[in-house]
């Protein structure tokens, strides 16, 4: 995935989405993104058709990498990633009144690495027979240092690169170094009060003048390989700042009043129907074209950021289906470690099965890696997540025990 995103996500979303009938939000003073005291906004709960498009999305992933279908799912987590954390700040500057850094950078590593680190151990140990999974230019132990320093997005793209089984580590390099960048940069423009109008011109720019970089910078692959632009952190930024995009538009008052109705259910009948289309249309030969890069990749985010509107602004036969328990489960609870695991299991398993299974191999392995990636999920994040949930509950008690004992003072 990314995403984590998938990034998570994939990744990132333990924020949520609200559909805008659920009750209007008090819109930002005098035009700017000095966010209000109010307590409410687009996020103010957890949109299930968001996880349910995660599913769908990391099972495009695991589709392209068994070269069955795929293609957009990578995009498809770079918007949410951008939407999601964009949103998730702008309500925490909205309730405190400002964005602690330092604790949205922990709570991201405690959600991503741990997992990512039993990955790449298991990686390690299996190296011999997984490690020249799509070729490798390192080591073993490069190969994982370049992974756990979520640098692999740079290695790729400029020094046309690959960590074998941990290559698609590229996708989730990018989204970190994008919760990096972003939070930051989005504290600066609460300081300066900037306008609202001038950061949506802004991100609009970036996105633009990012898609005609990729463009100018692409390079035809020999050999039927992945261009190295697609890897750059250059086109990586599309997605990622229309996701910004659309969350900053939904912040606003009027937008969400405006999406809740026809609007948002053009935008997700439309952006979905898009999104087919480009997964049906697009050949085998799509990264040997410069406009798949300058404009497809990029287009298909503003597909996706059309969807993803429509899903957290409007009830329809799409926000219901994708918000089925099981589908939105999936996505919730395994998308991170599905992206995580399967190109372990298919650089373990695929010669083995394809051996026994021929054309139907991509089902036993799609199978396999689910289950791989399930009992990874409860293996290893639901611990930690409860860990961290019995921590912020013992900070919590004794923080009241201290206001407790001050009042008594």
């Amino acid at each position: 995935m990314s995403t984590s995103t998938l990034a998570q996500a994939t990744t990132a979303g333990t924020a949520a989405a609200a559909p805008a009938t659920a009750g209007p939000a008090t819109s930002t003073t005098a035009g700017t993104i000095q966010a209000p005291t109010a307590a409410h906004g687009p996020l103010a709960h957890r949109a299930t058709a968001l996880d349910g498009l995660r599913t769908v999305a990391i099972l495009a992933v695991m589709l392209y990498h068994l070269h069955v279908a795929g293609f957009i799912g990578v995009q498809v987590f770079f918007v949410l990633s951008g939407f999601l954390i964009t949103s998730l700040l702008l309500g925490e500057q909205r309730r405190t009144g400002r964005i602690r850094l330092g604790s949205f950078w922990l709570k991201r590593l405690l959600r991503l690495y741990p997992a990512l680190l039993v990955m790449v151990a298991a990686g390690i140990a299996l190296w011999s027979w997984v490690g020249d999974y799509k070729g490798a230019s390192f080591s073993a132990g490069e190969a994982a240092l370049i992974a756990l320093t979520y640098t692999g997005n740079l290695f790729r793209s400029f020094w046309d690169t690959t960590q074998g089984v941990f290559g698609h580590t590229w996708s989730l390099s990018m989204e970190e170094q994008f919760y990096l960048v972003w939070p930051p940069v989005l504290v600066l423009l609460f300081a300066v009060r900037a306008h609202r109008r001038a950061l949506t011109v802004g991100l609009g720019v970036v996105v633009v003048g990012a898609s005609v970089a990729s463009w100018a910078s692409y390079r035809t692959p020999g050999g039927g390989a992945t261009p190295d632009v697609y890897f750059s952190p250059v086109l990586g930024l599309v997605p990622l700042a229309t996701g910004c995009l659309l969350a900053l538009l939904l912040d606003d008052e009027r937008v969400r009043t405006w999406a809740a109705g026809i609007a948002g259910h053009v935008g997700t009948w439309v952006g979905l129907g898009l999104l087919v289309a480009v997964q049906v249309a697009i050949g085998d030969d799509w990264g040997q074209h410069a406009w798949t890069f300058g404009l497809l990749l990029p287009a298909t985010g503003i597909v996706s950021a059309l969807l993803i509107g429509g899903l957290v602004s409007v009830r329809t036969p799409v926000s219901v289906a994708l918000s089925w328990r099981p589908v939105a489960w999936f996505g919730r609870r395994v998308s991170y470690a599905a992206y995580l695991w399967h190109p372990l299991v298919i650089a373990l398993l695929g010669t083995v099965v394809s051996g026994i299974a021929g054309a139907s191999a991509w089902i036993w392995l799609l199978g396999t890696a689910i289950l791989v990636a399930v009992g990874a999920a409860y293996a290893v994040e639901v611990p930690i997540e409860r860990l961290r949930r019995r921590f912020r509950e013992a900070r919590r008690l004794l923080a009241a025990e201290r206001a407790a004992a001050q009042v008594a003072d």
